[in-house]
C-alpha cells in the first residue's frame, strides 16, 4: 500500500487574497468608473465616439503606463493589479478597456521588455503620461492567425528602417502615436525574417485608413494603417534584427491576460444586470427570481464567473514563470467564452427588452463577442496550450 507524502508547495501565486495595495487600487477605479465612464457609455456606442477626454484622465491617473517602470514615467505595478484595473475599466465600458489593454499590453509592454534604453526614454514616458496612445500592428488583410503569411516588409537603408505594406483591425488607429508594427525583413526566412519596430504616427510614409463599422466596441477605433516608403530611425527596431516572431508570441503572450480580465469585467456586469433584472421584472405575479429555472441560469453565470477569474489572477501572478504562455491561454479562452455565455444568457433572462439598446445588456451582448477572437482566436489558444503540454 503506497504511503501518501506530503503535497509539494503550490507555485507562488496561488493565494488570490489581493493586497492592502490592491484592494485600495479596485475602490478607486471602480470610483472612477462609475463616475467618469459609466455615464454617457451608451450615447458613445450610439455615436461611434471615441473618448479622448478619458484617456487624459486615465493617464493622469496612471492607467495607461500601469506596467512601465517609474523610471520611464510610469506607476511600475504589477500583473495583477493592472488586471484589477482592467476589470473594473471593462465592467462599465469595454470599449475603454480595449484601448487601455492596447496602449499598456501591446505597445507599451514590448517597448519595456525588447527596446533599447534611448528609446524607452524617448517614448515610454509620453505613452505612460496619457499624452500618447499606443497601436499595434501585427494582423493584416491576408495574415491574421497565420503570421507566417505577412507581406509587410522592411529594409535597412542607412540610418533608417523603411517600410511597406498594411496592416488591418489596428485598435486605436488614427488616435495612436506610436505603433509596434511587425513586418519581414528577410523574405527568405520564413518566420526568422520578421522585425519588429515603434513607428511614429509622424513618420513620413504612414497613413490610417477610414474606421472600420464594428458590430460592437463601437466607440473604440479600428483601422487599416498603410506604409509607403515609411521612414523610421534605426533605433525603433525592437530586440535585433529577425527577433520579431518571438516578440510578437511574448507580446501575445502577455496581452492575453488583459483581455481575460476584459472578459471578467464585462462577465460581472453581466451578472449584475441579470440579477437586478430578476429581481425588478414581475411575471406571472412574482418577480421572476422566484422561478427555479431564472436561479439555476444565475447560479450557472456566477460559478462560471469564478472560474474564470481564478484563471486568470493566477495567470497574472505566474506571468513571469515558464508556464505563462499555457496559463494566458487558458485564462483567455476559458473567461472569454464564459464572459459569451453569460451575456447571452443575461440577455435571455432580459426577454424582449434585452434586445432593446435602451437596455445595457444590449451592449455589453454586443462587446464580448470580439474577445474570442483578438489576441488569438479560441481555436488559436486551444493550439497553444496543446503545444505547451505536448512539447
Amino acid at each position: 500500500m503506497a504511503v501518501l507524502t506530503e503535497a509539494p508547495a503550490p507555485p507562488a501565486g496561488v493565494d488570490f487574497g489581493l493586497t492592502e495595495e490592491q484592494e485600495l487600487l479596485r475602490e478607486q477605479i471602480r470610483r472612477f468608473a462609475e463616475e467618469r465612464i459609466q455615464p454617457g457609455a451608451q450615447e458613445r456606442d450610439r455615436e461611434h465616439r471615441f473618448p479622448l477626454e478619458i484617456f487624459e484622465e486615465m493617464g493622469e491617473l496612471g492607467l495607461l503606463g500601469m506596467l512601465v517602470p517609474e523610471e520611464h514615467g510610469g506607476a511600475g505595478m504589477d500583473t495583477v493589479s493592472y488586471v484589477v484595473a482592467m476589470e473594473e475599466i471593462s465592467r462599465v465600458d469595454p470599449a475603454v478597456a480595449v484601448t487601455m489593454s492596447v496602449t499598456n499590453s501591446v505597445c507599451c509592454w514590448p517597448i519595456n521588455r525588447f527596446g533599447s534604453e534611448e528609446l524607452k526614454r524617448r517614448v515610454l514616458p509620453e505613452l505612460a503620461s496619457g499624452g500618447a496612445l499606443g497601436g499595434f500592428g501585427l494582423t493584416e488583410p491576408g495574415a491574421g492567425s497565420d503570421v507566417g503569411g505577412m507581406r509587410s516588409t522592411a529594409r535597412r537603408e542607412g540610418d533608417e528602417w523603411v517600410l511597406d505594406g498594411e496592416k488591418a483591425w489596428i485598435t486605436n488607429a488614427g488616435h495612436a502615436k506610436y505603433y509596434v508594427v511587425v513586418a519581414r525583413t528577410n523574405p527568405e526566412a520564413g518566420k526568422r525574417g520578421l522585425s519588429a519596430f515603434v513607428v511614429p504616427s509622424d513618420a513620413p510614409g504612414f497613413s490610417v485608413g477610414q474606421p472600420e463599422e464594428k458590430m460592437g466596441l463601437r466607440s473604440s477605433r479600428t483601422a487599416q494603417i498603410y506604409f509607403s516608403g515609411c521612414r523610421v530611425p534605426a533605433g525603433n527596431l525592437l530586440g535585433q534584427e529577425g527577433h520579431g516572431f518571438k516578440i510578437a508570441l511574448a507580446t501575445l503572450d502577455h496581452s492575453r491576460i488583459g483581455i481575460a480580465a476584459q472578459a471578467v469585467g464585462i462577465h460581472q456586469r453581466a451578472l449584475e444586470l441579470a440579477v437586478q433584472y430578476a429581481k425588478d421584472r414581475v411575471q406571472f405575479g412574482v418577480p421572476i427570481a422566484e422561478h427555479q429555472a431564472v436561479q439555476f441560469k444565475i447560479a450557472q453565470i456566477s460559478t462560471e464567473l469564478a472560474a474564470a477569474r481564478v484563471l486568470t489572477y493566477n495567470a497574472a501572478a505566474l506571468d513571469h514563470t515558464p508556464q505563462a504562455g499555457r496559463l494566458s491561454a487558458q485564462a483567455k479562452l476559458y473567461a472569454s467564452e464564459a464572459a459569451n455565455r453569460a451575456c447571452q444568457e443575461s440577455l435571455q433572462l432580459h426577454g424582449g427588452n434585452g434586445f432593446h439598446e435602451d437596455y445595457e445588456i444590449s451592449r455589453l451582448y454586443r462587446d464580448v463577442r470580439v474577445t474570442t477572437i483578438y489576441e488569438g482566436t479560441s481555436e488559436m489558444q486551444r493550439l497553444v496550450i496543446a503545444r505547451h503540454l505536448l512539447s
